[in-house]
């Protein structure tokens, strides 16, 4: 399957763009489909995982099972009772809405560069009150030195157009032995070269995994409801290019990992100052 033509422009304007401009397209994507899409039952954008010991959950939220796991595997073993908590990239506040509800932190802030998304999810989510999102630019986070005992970032980071930045903000808003659960695909040369960052920036990493063959396995369970969806709600014209950004069988995305092109990897590290 090759992709739409709105998603090849996308994905060319992408390889050539400077990163500052790479940012504004996101950022208009991410603006386009918080405006189209603001159905409450849309609240997550991962690709899933299929988890071996699969999480019990209420029922609530048993029909985002694979999308709840992906953020649980990013978090498992870390303590959020009664900590200060940011999520960067917070979309439309689902995995924030979750972690907030069962994790009991102190307070959770999920921060998201789209303005619609963010106020969606200060409307839907307005009776958490441990819950808030803020609009805000992951490379230049207008928060406090040593703000948080754990920042978490999910299926978010490879939008960003300098993501040493974005790590260097990271350790910054970190209290001392602060943690940062990060989760995300790159190819094998990209991720290296980031792993080398988490370190150089000062991070201690205490627990990497390919969760790749768990990620692909989330998306065969939902391929054929997600095409569903797209095609009793997107335009015939795009349908394609959301099929690519959404992963299904047989877009460049999913061949990708497939052929192993491209990993999902998951990362936990920690500030040692």
């Amino acid at each position: 399957m090759k992709m739409g033509l709105p998603a090849r422009i996308f994905a060319l304007v992408l390889r050539i763009a400077p990163p500052f401009f790479k940012n504004k397209l996101w950022k208009w994507w991410y603006q386009r489909l918080a405006k189209g899409y603001d159905k409450k039952e849309f609240r997550f954008m991962n690709y899933g995982y299929k988890d071996d010991d699969p999480l019990i959950l209420s029922d609530h939220d048993e029909s985002h099972r694979l999308f709840i796991q992906l953020y649980n595997t990013n978090i498992k073993d870390i303590d959020f009772k009664g900590k200060n908590v940011l999520e960067v990239g917070s979309g439309r506040g689902g995995g924030a809405s979750w972690i907030a509800r069962t994790k009991k932190p102190e307070s959770l802030t999920g921060m998201d560069f789209s303005k619609e998304a963010v106020s969606l999810c200060n409307i839907w989510y307005k009776d958490q009150k441990n819950l808030s999102f803020i609009e805000g630019n992951a490379e230049n986070i207008s928060l406090n030195n040593s703000s948080f005992d754990i920042v978490y970032n999910v299926e978010s980071s490879h939008c960003y157009g300098n993501i040493s930045k974005f790590i260097q903000e990271v350790f910054r808003l970190l209290k001392n032995q602060g943690d940062f659960c990060w989760t995300d695909f790159r190819d094998q040369k990209t991720m290296t070269e980031l792993e080398n960052i988490f370190i150089s920036v000062g991070f201690k990493i205490t627990s990497k995994r390919n969760i790749t063959k768990q990620v692909l396995e989330a998306l065969d369970m939902i391929n054929e409801s997600k095409k569903e969806k797209i095609n009793q709600l997107v335009p015939k014209s795009i349908r394609r290019s959301f099929e690519t950004f959404a992963g299904v069988q047989g877009t460049p995305v999913y061949q990708a990992f497939v052929e192993e092109r491209l990993q999902y990897y998951c990362y936990q590290l920690k500030k040692i100052s």
